[in-house]
């Protein structure tokens, strides 16, 4: 259950915006539930075997995630493309998108390394790092990596559009952004202090991040980043980051819920954050499920490759047929058994031998389980059950 607390209100003064405040402003009866199965979801996932598949794990939550957060804010990359790109020297990117992607990835290895740090504080230095990062040597004709906006007269900010809840125009002067942006901070130190957890904390820093708006360019991103962090330092692994496609998968209400938290805000209507931390939640539970449901299906392969090689290993299987499970666990699944018949380093396995041998060959296979052809006659491995599967 989530700790009992009460609200914890700043009220900022401006020299030009005028007066600002942070609240906590939800509603813990409302999401008490939603909570527990978060944390729940979270115990499950972090009592799985992760060590086994780290790894593979983490490459492609990365990724996805990269993938996602750069979706967000009008990145084309597709996700393997983005793959592409991630696997690239920074010295070898060839485009503005490519260079995105790295800028990401470099921003998420700053975040990792500073969660992992016990005594890291979240604080300006912090985010400007992660600005610079995310920015970096991408053209824009006004932003300055890890450099606050301070808008002339002659340019307006404004952000967010009708289609998303109208549009809101940030503080535009450096030192009223400053003035926020420290007291953001300081806010949420002292949510910290009245131990408040991190997945509360984490969406109220992105959400009023997002309200002051501090750079040029970049703040979709940064404020992803600085909501990751959090949670990471928190002990959550993965879905922080994995957070970003929920986000991307519900991008019309993500971009609403921060005007009409806001627009609540204002009429001083009550727990006007709630919306928000509860769609932060659904997604975390989304994201904590899908990965420990990636866990398990990655544990399914690896055992089932060990499998594979211990039935080679006892003759169990002969080497033709390890080929076949082989190929078949790097090409993904389904494939249609015509396809692979077709496939070139099919046919070169049986030059020289009959049809009959084609047949025992796969009839082996399927008796000791380790294929399935299904109903429309699609090759499927032996772990994998589906109800429309034949052996």
């Amino acid at each position: 259950m989530l700790k009992s607390f009460t609200d914890h209100l700043a009220r900022v003064e401006t020299a030009r915006f005028g007066p600002f405040k942070f609240q906590i402003g939800i509603d813990q009866a409302n999401i008490d539930s939603l909570y527990l199965r978060v944390n729940d979801a979270h115990r499950r996932f972090a009592s799985s075997p992760l060590a086994q598949v780290a790894k593979q794990l983490e490459k492609e939550v990365v990724v996805t995630s990269i993938f996602g957060t750069n979706s967000i804010e009008g990145g084309t990359l597709s996700e393997d493309e983005t793959q592409i790109a991630l696997d690239l020297d920074p010295t070898q990117a060839q485009d503005i998108e490519q260079r995105r992607a790295l800028n990401l990835k470099n921003a998420y290895d700053q975040a990792s390394k500073a969660a992992a740090s016990p005594d890291w504080l979240l604080d300006t230095r912090f985010v400007r790092a992660v600005h610079a990062a995310i920015t970096n040597d991408l053209p824009h004709p006004y932003n300055r990596p890890g450099q606050l906006r301070n808008n002339s007269k002659q340019i307006i900010t404004q952000v967010g559009n009708s289609a998303h809840g109208g549009r809101y125009k940030p503080p535009q002067y450096e030192g009223d952004i400053t003035t926020l942006l420290e007291a953001l901070l300081q806010w949420h130190s002292e949510l910290v202090t009245r131990e408040l957890p991190a997945l509360i904390r984490a969406p109220l820093v992105h959400l009023y991040f997002e309200q002051i708006h501090p750079f040029r360019d970049g703040n979709g991103r940064v404020g992803r980043v600085l909501e990751a962090t959090l949670l990471m330092q928190a002990g959550f692994q993965y879905a922080p980051f994995a957070q970003a496609n929920h986000y991307l998968r519900h991008i019309d209400q993500y971009f609403t819920l921060f005007n009409s938290c806001r627009k609540a805000a204002a009429k001083s209507r009550p727990y006007p954050n709630n919306a928000f931390i509860q769609f932060f939640l659904e997604g975390m539970l989304d994201s904590l499920n899908s990965l420990h449901d990636r866990v398990n299906a990655l544990i399914g392969v690896l055992l089932f490759n060990n499998q594979l090689r211990t039935y080679l290993d006892d003759k169990r299987i002969n080497a033709r047929q390890y080929t076949i499970t082989s190929q078949l666990m790097n090409a993904g699944w389904p494939l249609p058994l015509d396809q692979m018949q077709r496939s070139p380093w099919y046919q070169s396995l049986y030059l020289r031998l009959t049809d009959k041998t084609r047949q025992r060959d796969l009839r082996g296979l399927y008796d000791q389980s380790l294929l399935r052809l299904d109903s429309d006659k699609r090759l499927w491995p032996g772990f994998i059950t589906s109800k429309d599967s034949q052996p």
